[in-house]
């Protein structure tokens, strides 16, 4: 039986380190906010977030200059359907100023029950004055796993491990495995920008593609171990496997990466991950409430912390371009948790795929 726990959020990274995650990476609505010190009513949402859906707007959104700025909505979703576009700012919600706010805080004003309304008040370059946007809250069904073929290479990216990524992973391994059909060369594992989530669907991942041994080790207040083991079987058929991590790589998925490069599954491109290795599990209290405890610290199979360390890829890929305001590239070190949305630019997307086609070393047993 698998442990129903939470690999999230604290860490021994340092301050600046941490404001600059929380304030560079994009935060999507479909994302849950599990902070160290969230409170009872927050972790009873937890659950709701954690099983892929819950009231929201379906827009992503980041603190930029003290302001909540939208950074795209999701097409088909509330947000997009009632108009707001890339690039508006939110200043207050049902006329209440966001100013000051943290990211966090400024999310949960925007969730609620579904089929409620909320008030949004926008600012719009081009447009001389705010203006009020209604827009009504439906569930949202967070996509744990998006996938495509990149020619001859499966390319699978996991955005948060709610309780739907194990089964969504092996639906997007069989459906590509057929599309591509004898040509598939491998696959790649992109877990960058992935903050984490449930620690059994981490733990289910890891056992999809590894055949024997130890995937992940707990150890208490106490330091009794706990030792999690995978199980016969390897959902790619024994294909090579190239995993994507960088700074924003946090928790469960941190887990994963380190399991696969411990039992050399995998290789490991990209930069070092964010270094977050506590458990925290979720003891619920009745129908209204819970309690979030950090119970533990988890280590790799080779008895590797993460916590505050994190995981060192095998090759250091860093993006050495950024995307201009016009499109255009320009050149000089990206942020580290920077990830193109042109493929082409995409450094360790370019060298995992490099690394498949070209035949060199991945599953390096």
């Amino acid at each position: 039986m698998m442990l129903q726990s939470h690999a999230d959020d604290s860490t021994g990274a340092s301050f600046s380190r941490v404001a600059y995650f929380c304030t560079t990476i994009l935060v999507s609505l479909m994302i849950a906010v599990l902070a160290a010190g969230a409170t009872a009513a927050q972790d009873a949402k937890a659950g709701a977030q954690t099983r892929g859906e819950f009231g929201g707007l379906g827009i992503e959104v980041a603190i930029e200059n003290g302001v909540l700025k939208v950074v795209a909505p999701i097409e088909g979703l509330p947000a997009a359907k009632a108009g707001l576009k890339a690039g508006d700012l939110i200043t207050h919600v049902d006329n209440e100023p966001l100013e000051g706010l943290a990211l966090e805080q400024a999310v949960e004003k925007l969730r609620g029950p579904a089929n409620s309304s909320v008030m949004l008040t926008i600012v719009r370059k081009g447009r001389d004055e705010p203006f009020k946007v209604n827009v009504v809250r439906e569930i949202i069904r967070v996509t744990a796993v998006k996938a495509h073929a990149e020619d001859d290479v499966a390319y699978i990216k996991i955005t948060r491990f709610n309780d739907q990524a194990h089964k969504e992973l092996v639906t997007a391994v069989q459906r590509l495995n057929t599309q591509i059909g004898a040509g598939l060369k491998g696959y790649i594992l992109d877990l960058r920008n992935n903050p984490g989530g449930l620690f059994d669907q981490a733990v289910a991942v890891s056992d999809d593609v590894l055949e024997d041994g130890i995937i992940v080790r707990t150890k208490g207040r106490d330091q009794v171990e706990t030792r999690l083991n995978a199980h016969p079987g390897d959902v790619t058929e024994g294909k090579k496997l190239v995993v994507l991590i960088n700074g924003g790589t946090a928790a469960a998925s941190e887990i994963v990466a380190g399991a696969l490069q411990d039992h050399k599954r995998a290789t490991i491109v990209g930069t070092r991950s964010f270094g977050q290795g506590t458990v925290q599990t979720i003891i619920p209290l009745g129908a209204n409430g819970a309690i979030r405890l950090t119970t533990a610290r988890y280590y790799t199979p080779a008895n590797r912390s993460i916590e505050a360390k994190g995981i060192d890829p095998d090759i250091v890929v860093e993006q050495e371009t950024t995307e201009g305001p016009s499109g255009k590239t320009q050149p000089g070190p990206a942020p580290y948790v920077y990830v193109p949305k042109d493929a082409k630019l995409d450094a360790a997307l370019q060298q995992a795929l490099h690394l498949l086609r070209s035949g060199d070393s991945t599953d390096r047993k």
